[in-house]
């Protein structure tokens, strides 16, 4: 079993060790709704009769709700919104995982139809893809073309010619020559550096929608309330989605629990250093029962059992009495 900070998701301080975490969420959205306005222009190309199967179609609609709900978070980063933030970072990692499926399910189609056998068409695993790149399927495949002319008769001098195409012996390539053609491999190469990248992303959006949501936590915390809960761990921080606060009611605070209980240790469990915790005063789970001191307990038990130390005399911070008084 692998140990469990290996485990643990990266929480970056900077965005590439130079610019905040605010400047990098906000340069993160931006280029996700530059992204994102690719939808509009598929679904605007159904106005010009394009060609576009149903899995094009879903995409395109999902790009654009998506677009509207990335800018309708945007502003949220400069406002450091607890909710907002943590939404917008759970949607930026879930569009991740979407994108990557679609990436893989399109990448399949098109190796398999340049893999496939132009001359039938109708088994074509994407006809769509086939017929938009036509280069892949010609109407005939040959590997060359002899031209045969004969004597032209009549009135009219010429000739007619007969273009013959020589038939090729390897009809259809196979997956795997066109998977590692050298083309195909430089895109694979680019497009898993990008979703590299698009990771970081993911990594810095997440650090950046924790780090807002404990600053709400500290700005609404009472350094000498302690947060009372047996069903808790013992080592988290108050959730404020939680049911009976401010920030946990209706469908806001039933959304707020369901995002932060994936992972309640990174969201709300203490940093290696323990500095969060403090700044919070205190504000965790752990338990507030605390260890009487030694000395003071032992004085507290001789004098209930009577063995203690004798009484001072009740005179002893009485003036004292000087000769000239007494006479």
């Amino acid at each position: 079993m692998a140990p469990i900070h290996l485990l643990e998701l990266p929480r970056p301080k900077k965005f590439f060790q130079k610019m905040s975490l605010r400047t990098g969420a906000e340069i993160i959205t931006f280029l996700q709704a530059i992204n994102k306005v690719s939808g509009l222009y598929g679904l605007l190309a159904l106005l010009t009769g394009a060609a576009i199967d149903g899995w094009q179609l879903s995409m395109y609609l999902y790009s654009t709700v998506l677009l509207f709900a990335t800018i309708y978070l945007y502003k949220h980063i400069r406002l450091q919104s607890p909710f907002e933030t943590v939404l917008l970072a759970h949607l930026y990692a879930l569009d991740s995982v979407v994108n990557a499926l679609y990436t893989a399910f399109f990448g399949v189609l098109w190796f398999i139809t340049l893999a496939n056998n132009p001359e039938d068409l109708k088994t074509s695993a994407a006809p769509g893809m086939a017929e938009n790149a036509g280069f892949t399927s010609p109407k005939y495949n040959v590997s060359h073309v002899d031209v045969v002319a004969e004597p032209a008769g009549g009135i009219a001098a010429g000739q007619n010619a007969i273009a013959v195409g020589q038939g090729t012996s390897n009809v259809s390539a196979g997956l795997g020559d066109v998977v590692f053609q050298s083309g195909s491999i430089m895109s694979i190469f680019f497009i898993a550096s990008i979703w590299a990248l698009r990771v970081y992303f993911v990594f810095v959006m997440l650090a950046f929608a924790r780090q807002c949501l404990r600053q709400h936590i500290t700005a609404n915390s009472s350094s000498a309330a302690w947060y009372n809960s047996t069903n808790a761990s013992p080592d988290l921080a108050e959730n404020p989605f939680e049911e009976g606060k401010q920030d946990g009611q209706g469908l806001r605070g039933k959304v707020g629990r369901v995002m932060l209980s994936g992972a309640p240790s990174y969201w709300l469990g203490a940093d290696e250093d323990d500095t969060w915790m403090k700044g919070v005063g205190g504000k965790f789970r752990k338990n507030t029962q605390l260890e009487a001191p030694i000395g003071l307990g032992e004085r507290e038990r001789r004098r209930r059992s009577g063995t203690g130390p004798p009484a001072p005399p009740k005179d002893l911070g009485a003036k004292p009495t000087t000769a000239l008084e007494m006479r």
